[in-house]
């Protein structure tokens, strides 16, 4: 700096400085001079005095009579000295102002410069000021870790001055953050994300730790600069979640013991109540004392769906009820739950059919116990809410361009629902008609639950219904490795003419549809006079033993009417069988039991002469009645471990009847002495066994069986587990365990011997 500079320089620094603001810290100071300060003013005259000097000898020398010349060239030296005095003045001149130029645009920009400077100071300043007031931390590391800077916000929760942080690290500090290794920024930066805990005195905070590591590329210089948000408040949330899934697990997993054990209590009585009413069934009762086992067995049966649909809702709830996959009959499932549910149609006195288009694979993969369920719930459904008409069930195979489906609709002359309850009617616990004047019973649950089970195996279900017209329930399946049926049915009764004489619509419908498919021709008449017209080329007639008299009259009647050539076969309930005799005395050539199996149907009118009243449908698994007894295995020696005298004599009473012997024991324990102390021509063909008993459970005496089996090398015989609990993961548990099969209590008495006699023909 100067000292000093001139008055005029002065007034303008005053100015400048009495112009900034009283609390401003800047400071101007006066550039230095870029020349020499000028000479002092008496130095000025010189050249003019040198001019006068020489012109006063150039006068001299011309008096004293010097040469001309010399007067002459003394005259033009004085001109040209001050020819360049004039000169060097005009020079001198425009340098100054130049220098003044200079000197004020110097002077500018400092002061711009200086402006800038405190600007970016104050921006800096706003900035930091702004990001403590986010709440969030700021470090700046150096490639060892060391802080190169922190923010007033790190600062003050880590309870460190600021100014120490620099050359301090966050291990130092307490805070587990490293350094990225700098090979994992090859390519000059690498961003990286953590949650960490830093320890306060208030507690642990948790952080959200964002660090953006670079290295530059010219002098390969590396930093790390972090940015870290509070997230206390979401930890603490995550944390509580996390503590009521585990609550909820857990009470899940109680609410599934409970129900399992709640199940197995309900189900031991409910196996003694409803295994003693059939037994009483079987025995000489009059007809009021059967009216009350009827109602006996209704009611048990109604608690034991409660029962089941509960078990159900429970496991979906709990997300247990994946589906299990495997090859099964679509048409096998339909009949059969058809013919299981015949009865309760019946005792409506209302149809029940099935129609399954040709086309439908013969096998399919689909889970069949959650097939069978869905159509146990919609079918049953359909009954309970038909008192007169029928329920029809049709299966049909939908194929587009893109998708492959099986069809299943349930058709019933109910009723009907409103357009509003068309929804409703699938959530759970909901009903048709909710008010407490009801006609029919249930804890509505079997659609919510039958929705569920559609959905699981990627199938849809759908309802339209018309009030006082009946509902029509549809649900579809995907199609997956499909085995397509025998070719050429379509054609199977390709000339073959039939006339259906019946008053239940709905069962005709369905034996006609059938009777279309297949290439073959059909009437439907529910009075003689109206069968009369179609009587021209029929040759097959198929009448309702319903409408028919013990004395054949019926058929007399339509032989007279041109029916004289036709083959007639009757259409029989379960308990008509006991006319068979009269039937066959009456020209019925044979008979088909309702509800009507198509294939049944088939191989009946393919036949040219049908086979006296032989039974047609030996496939049949329906009514224990129907059964054939002289197919039965006889005499087989089975062993009972049950701790529940009730339960054991159910079994016991029914296997003997079967024609079985038996032993009955009362714990786990007792079984495997009986098993293991049997020498081999007096060792049990079956083993019935109860999985909780006392002293020693099922489980632990079917392994002591296995492993008295290996120690003596004696072939394995065939265990059967009794138990209440229906659970899937019961059954995988007790067959892992090395059980050979599993009977669900209630013990259906016709189940069990299936089940008895079955393990010994597959052994």
């Amino acid at each position: 700096m100067i000292a000093e500079s001139d008055s005029q320089e002065a007034d303008t620094g005053d100015d400048v400085d009495a112009a900034l603001p009283p609390t401003s810290t800047r400071r101007f100071v006066a550039a230095p001079p870029l020349v020499p300060e000028p000479e002092p003013a008496k130095r000025e005259g010189l050249p003019f005095l040198a001019f006068v000097a020489i012109l006063v000898v150039a006068g001299l020398a011309h008096l004293t009579g010097a040469p001309v010349f010399i007067s002459v060239a003394l005259l033009a030296t004085g001109l040209a000295v001050l020819a360049m005095h004039l000169r060097a003045r005009r020079s001198e001149h425009r340098t100054a102002v130049l220098l003044d130029e200079t000197t004020a645009r110097s002077r500018a920009e400092i002061e711009t410069l200086a402006d800038r400077m405190w600007e970016m100071q104050e921006s800096e300043e706003r900035f930091r000021g702004l990001i403590d007031a986010l709440g969030d931390l700021v470090i700046h590391r150096d490639r060892d870790g060391y802080i190169v800077y922190a923010n007033k916000v790190f600062a003050d929760l880590v309870q460190t001055d600021q100014r120490d942080l620099a050359g301090k690290t966050l291990a130092e500090l307490g805070i587990d953050v490293g350094v990225v290794p700098d090979a994992a920024f090859s390519d000059h930066e690498c961003l990286s994300s953590t949650d960490v805990a830093i320890r306060t005195p208030s507690g642990p905070r948790w952080f959200s730790w964002i660090e953006l590591s670079v290295r530059d590329k010219d002098s390969n210089a590396v930093s790390h600069r972090a940015i870290a948000r509070d997230i206390t408040a979401r930890k603490r949330a995550e944390s509580s979640l996390i503590t009521a899934r585990e609550r909820a697990e857990y009470a899940s997993q109680a609410k599934s013991r409970f129900l399992a054990t709640v199940s197995h209590e309900i189900r031991t009585p409910m196996n003694g109540i409803m295994g003693m009413a059939r037994l009483l069934a079987d025995t000489s009762l009059s007809p009021e004392q059967q009216t009350y086992v009827g109602a006996v067995s209704t009611s048990a049966s109604a608690l034991l769906a409660l029962i089941e649909d509960l078990l159900d809702y429970s496991k979906i709830e709990a997300g247990r009820f994946d589906p299990e996959p495997q090859p099964m009959s679509v048409r096998e499932i339909a009949d059969n739950i058809i013919e299981l549910l015949a009865a309760r149609a019946f005792a409506k006195d209302i149809g029940l059919g099935c129609h399954v288009e040709p086309d439908v694979p013969q096998l399919i993969t689909a889970d069949p116990g959650k097939v069978r369920q869905v159509l146990l719930n919609l079918i049953g459904n359909a009954i309970k809410f038909t008192d007169s008409g029928g329920v029809l069930v049709s299966i049909a195979r939908a194929r587009t361009e893109t998708t492959d489906r099986i069809c299943f609709t349930i058709s019933d002359t109910g009723p009907g629902l409103h357009d509003e309850d068309l929804e409703r009617i699938f959530e759970e616990f909901e009903q048709a008609d909710g008010t407490s004047t009801r006609t029919h019973g249930g804890a509505g649950l079997g659609l919510a639950i039958s929705r569920r089970l559609v959905a699981a195996m990627g199938g849809t279900i759908s309802i339209s219904s018309r009030l006082g017209q009946g509902s029509e329930f549809v649900f579809e399946i995907p199609v997956i490795s499909a085995t397509d049926a025998p070719q050429g049915r379509q054609n199977a009764l390709l000339g073959r003419r039939a006339v259906i004489l019946s008053k239940n619509a709905v069962e005709a419908e369905a034996i006609a549809r059938t009777i279309r498919a297949n290439g073959g021709a059909v009437d439907v008449a529910t009075t003689v006079a109206q069968a009369a017209l179609f009587a021209a080329g029929c040759d097959v007639l198929l009448v309702d033993a319903a409408m028919e008299e013990s004395d054949g009259r019926l058929l007399k009647r339509l032989r007279q009417s041109g029916f004289a050539d036709c083959e007639a076969i009757t259409l029989i309930a379960p308990t008509d069988r006991g006319m068979l005799g009269e039937f066959r005395a009456g020209g019925y050539a044979t008979f088909l039991a309702r509800p009507v199996r198509g294939g049944t149907l088939l191989r009946v009118l393919l036949s040219s002469h049908a086979p006296g009243l032989a039974q047609p449908q030996p496939e049949s698994s329906g009514a224990p009645a129907l059964r054939a007894v002289g197919n039965r295995q006889r005499g087989l020696s089975v062993l009972i471990a049950e701790d529940n005298d009730i339960n054991a004599m159910l079994a016991r009473a029914t296997l003997l009847k079967a024609g079985h012997r038996v032993k009955v024991v009362g714990n786990g324990k007792a079984a495997v002495e009986a098993v293991t102390s049997a020498g081999y021509k007096h060792r049990f063909d079956v083993v019935l066994m109860d999985l909780h008993m006392p002293v020693m459970d099922g489980l632990d005496a079917i392994a002591a069986i296995r492993r008295h089996e290996e120690e003596t090398a004696v072939p394995p015989v065939p265990i059967m587990v009794l138990s209440a609990d229906s659970q899937e993961k019961t059954r995988h548990a007790v067959l892992a365990h090395g059980a050979s099969g599993f009977v669900t209590k209630p013990l259906d008495p016709e189940a069990l011997v299936n089940a008895v006699e079955g393990q010994v023909a597959a052994a």
